[in-house]
């Protein structure tokens, strides 16, 4: 994965054309940051606990809430409300699932906050253990549309160590069962 000096993410398309990211009136459109890693777990259990968002908070540092919001479970349509604490200010937001299949995919979207948010964790089986990818793309709007680069570099570097933190939690956790 490339990014450009902004710290937006490259298409395969746009560096063969060596062209950058499309714009819209001289700004980038669309912030695109994607990040992967495996964690030796079995997909069922990763899956479970990454998908349930209400976990999140655990190994995501800048959430400080997340509730559920429906009474159904998880599935399409399940809706969560969080609180994240980003570039120092505190932000709340709602989103809902809108792919959901178990052990391979789980897509949702913001229906409410400050930036709009579209994010899917893929999930594969290999080798080692399950690979987690995260692909998230927001449209910054309003006032955070000037901070757009900052946002940028601060989700990629937040979920870099947010996915080690979640493989030493998960890998520790079955470190733990064993030992008992």
């Amino acid at each position: 994965m490339l990014f450009d000096g902004r710290g937006l993410c490259m298409t395969s398309e746009s560096l063969r054309s060596k062209q950058p990211p499309p714009l819209l009136n001289g700004e980038v459109q669309m912030i695109n940051v994607e990040d992967s890693i495996v964690i030796n777990r079995p997909i069922e259990e990763v899956f479970a606990y990454v998908s349930d968002l209400t976990n999140a908070p655990e190994w995501q540092t800048g959430l400080i809430e997340v509730r559920k919001t429906t009474a159904e479970p998880l599935g399409i349509g399940t809706q969560f409300t969080f609180v994240r604490k980003f570039l120092g200010r505190k932000l709340e937001a709602s989103n809902e699932f809108t792919v959901y299949k178990p052990n391979e995919i789980v897509t949702f979207k913001t229906t409410s906050g400050p930036i709009a948010v579209e994010a899917s964790y893929l999930f594969g089986t290999e080798l080692q253990g399950t690979r987690v990818t995260c692909k998230i793309e927001m449209k910054p709007e309003g006032f955070s549309k000037l901070a757009e680069p900052l946002i940028a570099a601060s989700v990629r570097r937040e979920m870099s160590a947010e996915f080690a933190y979640l493989k030493d939690l998960l890998e520790s956790w079955a470190a733990e069962s064993l030992a008992k």
